[in-house]
C-alpha cells in the first residue's frame, strides 16, 4: 500500500487523478437530469419541494439540514439548475468557503459538473464567469464568459458583464465595444458606462437612424426581442 501512495505521489498526473476522485462527474438518476430539458424537470417538483424552497435560494433557512447539503442536494440531482448554482456561488462568497457546510463538492466543482453535463448551457456559464470573477479569478472567469458570449452574442446580460471584465483589465476599447452592445440590447445598470466614463473612455452612442414613415417602409417581419437577464449588481 506504501508503495502505491509513494508511486502515486511520484506521478506526474496524480495530483489531477485526487483532483478528479475529489470532483466526480455528474451520473444522471431519477428524478434528475438537464435543468433545461422539459422531459428531465418532469422531475423537478418534487426535489424543489423537500430541498430548495424560497427560504433555501434566499440563503434564509434550510429545509432538512444545511443550506450547503439542501443546495447541494438539488445540484446532485440538477447540476445546471441555474437558480441553486447562483445559491451555492452566493453561500461561498458569504461563508468566504470553497466548499460550504453540508455541500459535498466544493462551489467549482458544482459549476464544472453543470458545465461539463450541459456544454451548451449559457446560463451555466455566465453565472460560473460571475462566481469566478467575484473570487479575484479573472483569467478562468474571462474564459466562461467569451464562451457564453459565443453562444449567445444578444445576452445583454454577457456583454455587460465582459465589459466589467475587460475595465478591470485596462482594456477600454475591448469594454466599450461590449458596454455599446449591452445597453443596445436594453443592459439596466449604468455601472459600466461610469467605470468607462471615469476613466475617460465612453463615448456615447451614434444617434438612432431616422425612422421612416410606416406608409413607406418596406414590410418586413418584426425581429424577437432578446430578454434581459437579471443584472448583475454593478
Amino acid at each position: 500500500m506504501k508503495r502505491l501512495i509513494l508511486a502515486c505521489t511520484l506521478a506526474a498526473g496524480c495530483g489531477r487523478a485526487l483532483a478528479a476522485a475529489d470532483c466526480p462527474p455528474y451520473v444522471k438518476g431519477t428524478p434528475g437530469g438537464d435543468y433545461t430539458s422539459a422531459q428531465d424537470r418532469e422531475g423537478l417538483s418534487v426535489v424543489e419541494k423537500f430541498h430548495f424552497s424560497r427560504a433555501v435560494e434566499t440563503l434564509t433557512q434550510g429545509m432538512t439540514g444545511s443550506l450547503g447539503a439542501d443546495i447541494g442536494y438539488t445540484l446532485e440531482h440538477y447540476p445546471n439548475h441555474h437558480r441553486a448554482l447562483a445559491s451555492m456561488a452566493k453561500l461561498g462568497l458569504r461563508l468566504k468557503s470553497a466548499q460550504p457546510p453540508g455541500a459535498r463538492y466544493t462551489v467549482s466543482c458544482f459549476f464544472e459538473r453543470a458545465i461539463a453535463y450541459a456544454p451548451q448551457d449559457v446560463t451555466a456559464r455566465m453565472v460560473f464567469g460571475n462566481y469566478l470573477l467575484a473570487m479575484g479569478q479573472d483569467g478562468p472567469a474571462l474564459e466562461q464568459l467569451d464562451a457564453a458570449s459565443r453562444m449567445a452574442p444578444d445576452q445583454a446580460t454577457i456583454q455587460y458583464n465582459l465589459g466589467l471584465m475587460y475595465v478591470k483589465k485596462k482594456e477600454y476599447e475591448k469594454a466599450s465595444a461590449h458596454a455599446q452592445k449591452a445597453y443596445a440590447l436594453g443592459f439596466p445598470l449604468p455601472g459600466l458606462k461610469n467605470k468607462l466614463k471615469a476613466a475617460g473612455k465612453w463615448k456615447e452612442p451614434p444617434p438612432a437612424p431616422a425612422v421612416v414613415e410606416a406608409k413607406e417602409a418596406p414590410k418586413t417581419e418584426e425581429p424577437a426581442v432578446p430578454p434581459v437577464e437579471e443584472p448583475s449588481g454593478e
